[in-house]
C-alpha cells in the first residue's frame, strides 16, 4: 500500500507515482497499464511530453476506476499568460479523455515573461471550476513562489523540482515546507548525474538492508517526506520500484546518503525548457 500526503487544500497525493517522460503514446499506455495494474495509483505527465493520449489509454486499459488513480499533468510556456491556460487544460483533458485531472502544474515559471502570475490566477479558476482538484508549480524557486504568495489567493499545493541525493535542495525544501507545499522530486534517481546509483554508499546502504541502489534511494526521498516519481516502462523495474515500503532507513543510512549532496548549484536552472 503507498502512502498518501496531504496538501494544504485537504486532498492526498500518493507518495510514489509513474513519471511518464520520455515515453511516447504507445510505449506509455503499456507502461501506465502495467504500473496501474500493479498497485501504482499516481500518474505524472506533461503536454511538452507529448504523451497525454498514451496516458488516458493507459488508464482506460488497466480497468482501474478513474477515481483511484491520482493524474497530474503540466502546462509549459505556451499556455502563460491571460487565460491561454483555460484551452491548454482543456486540450489536456481531451487527449487524456478525463473530465479533470487531479492535479495542475505550472511547468516553469519562465520569470523573464513575467506571466507566471497571471497563468496562476488563471489556475485558481480552472480550480473553482472543477476542471483540478489541486494546482501547483514545477520548477519554481523560493523567489517565484514569494510572488504567487503575495499577489494570489492560493498557496501552491506541490512543487515538483529536480530532486535526488546528490541534488538534495534542502533550502528549497526547508521554504517549501515553511510555506505548507509539499516538494515532489523529478530525477529521483540522478538523471541527468549519471553515476548516483553507482555511489559505494548506495551500494553499502543497500547490502545492509537487502536491497538495490534504486530502492535506497526511492526510500531515502520517502522518509524525508517528499513525493517522488521515477520513470520506467520496466515491468519488472516498476515492482522494485514499489517495493520500498517494507524497510527502513535508519539514522546512519541517512547522514550516509545525505553526505552525496554535490550542493545547491548543481542541476537545472527555473529557465530550462528540459523536463
Amino acid at each position: 500500500m503507498i502512502p498518501s500526503l496531504t496538501l494544504n487544500d485537504g486532498r492526498s497525493i500518493p507518495q510514489l507515482g509513474l513519471g511518464t517522460w520520455p515515453l511516447d503514446d504507445q510505449a506509455v499506455e503499456v507502461a501506465v497499464a502495467t504500473a496501474l495494474e500493479l498497485g501504482y495509483r499516481h500518474i505524472d505527465t506533461a503536454v511538452k511530453y507529448g504523451n497525454e493520449t498514451g496516458v488516458g489509454r493507459g488508464i482506460r486499459a488497466s480497468g482501474v476506476p478513474r477515481e483511484e488513480v491520482f493524474v497530474t499533468t503540466k502546462l509549459d510556456g505556451e499556455y502563460q499568460g491571460d487565460d491561454r491556460a483555460v484551452d491548454g487544460l482543456r486540450a489536456s483533458l481531451a487527449r487524456l479523455q478525463l473530465d479533470y485531472v487531479d492535479l495542475l502544474l505550472i511547468h516553469w515559471p519562465l520569470p523573464r515573461r513575467g506571466e507566471f502570475v497571471s497563468t496562476w490566477r488563471t489556475f485558481e479558476r480552472l480550480q473553482q471550476d472543477g476542471l483540478v482538484r489541486s494546482i501547483g508549480v514545477s520548477n519554481f524557486k523560493p523567489a517565484h513562489l514569494d510572488v504567487l504568495v503575495a499577489e494570489t489567493d492560493v498557496v501552491p499545493a506541490v512543487n515538483q523540482i529536480q530532486l535526488s541525493p546528490a541534488i538534495q535542495r534542502t533550502q528549497q525544501r526547508a521554504y517549501d515546507a515553511e510555506h505548507g507545499i509539499v516538494t515532489e522530486s523529478w530525477s529521483p534517481l540522478g538523471g541527468q548525474s549519471g553515476d548516483l546509483l553507482a555511489a559505494p554508499v548506495l551500494a553499502d546502504v543497500g547490502d545492509k538492508h537487502g536491497r538495490t541502489p534504486a530502492q535506497v534511494v526511492l526510500r531515502w526521498h520517502v522518509q524525508n517526506g517528499l513525493v517522488v516519481i521515477p520513470k520506467s516502462g520496466d515491468p519488472e523495474r516498476m515492482k522494485k520500484n514499489l517495493a520500498i515500503f517494507d524497510f527502513e532507513l535508519d539514522a546512519d543510512d541517512l547522514a550516509a546518503i545525505d553526505s552525496l549532496d554535490e550542493g545547491p548549484d548543481a542541476g537545472v536552472d527555473s529557465d530550462s525548457t528540459g523536463h
